[in-house]
């Protein structure tokens, strides 16, 4: 019988143990029922990587307001945010966030931004378009900036991989869907910055097609990793397979895991388990 020193059992036992933590923060929203559902959407996030098939020992935690708990902030691998425009700048008491947050991306920390959670407004930026975002994720969905005015519109989008061979790219091919992939995203005076590239593109418009960046990511030089992804608006979207792999993939990647071959397998949602205002879009109910 192999007998193991007590420190060696511990040192084991403690790798065994050890999760990796993952902060889902998120932020405000005002869409019509149905479509953003960022509370809920942040619950589906958690719950998907949590039960994940081929990837273990995450620990996702859903957050409704900032952590002001530093221990989570020296922990977690990665954050990802959900809201109506950036969370960071959204949230009460932004200066303390956006302070926290760079110290997070100084260590190295991970960071996705989902959908509308991309968006930074001309009040964010300087006149140059300036802003931390575009150097934790790459880029970022510009709404009436003065330097640049980024696209909003739902249309039948055809979903195409970026770039060939990354790790995010697992385990799904070319898929259509109906939703609102934003388009003529910012990455910058000069296009997309050295260490920055195309995750997944789109054609837009319709009538006049060009290739579109709807998802980008970046290899930071402090070690950490970025990603935006301007899907899903339409709650519903969460249920199609290769649109989750998709962010799955993200997560994990900005986490610093490895991506499984075949991708991050998540059984299907129940989309009603998440307790959304709407599965499916309804009309905003106009105040009295």
């Amino acid at each position: 019988m192999i007998r193991l020193p007590l420190l060696c059992l511990l040192i084991l036992t403690t790798n065994l143990c050890s999760a990796t933590d993952i902060m889902i923060v998120v932020g405000p929203s005002n869409h019509a029922p149905g479509s953003h559902e960022v509370q809920a959407g942040a619950r589906l996030m958690a719950n998907c990587l949590e039960n994940a098939i081929n990837v273990k020992g995450i620990d996702a935690e859903v957050y409704y307001e900032w952590p002001s708990d530093p221990p989570i902030h020296r922990s977690a691998s990665t954050v990802v945010f959900i809201g109506d425009q950036f969370p960071g700048e959204r949230l009460p008491g932004s200066d303390v966030i956006m302070d926290a947050l760079a110290k997070m991306m100084k260590r190295g920390c991970g960071i996705v931004c989902v959908h509308y959670a991309t968006g930074l407004g001309a009040r964010d930026v300087t006149e140059a378009g300036d802003h931390p975002l575009l150097h934790w994720t790459g880029g970022y969905f510009a709404t009436r900036c003065k330097h640049h005015q980024s696209k909003a519109r739902i249309f039948d989008a055809t979903i195409k991989k970026g770039k060939t061979g990354h790790p995010v790219m697992r385990g799904w091919e070319t898929f259509k869907l109906r939703d609102e992939p934003y388009t003529r995203n910012y990455f910058g005076l000069k296009g997309l910055a050295p260490g920055v590239y195309s995750l997944a593109t789109a054609q837009y418009p319709p009538t006049d097609p060009r290739t579109e960046i709807i998802a980008w990511g970046i290899d930071r030089k402090d070690g950490g990793r970025g990603m935006g992804v301007t899907m899903p608006h339409f709650y519903r979207n969460w249920e199609r397979d290769e649109l989750r792999k998709f962010i799955m993939n993200g997560i994990v990647w900005t986490a610093g895991l490895d991506v499984p071959k075949a991708g991050v397998k998540t059984p299907k949602p129940d989309l009603a388990a998440f307790r959304p205002e709407s599965i499916d879009p309804k009309p905003r109910v106009k105040k009295k």
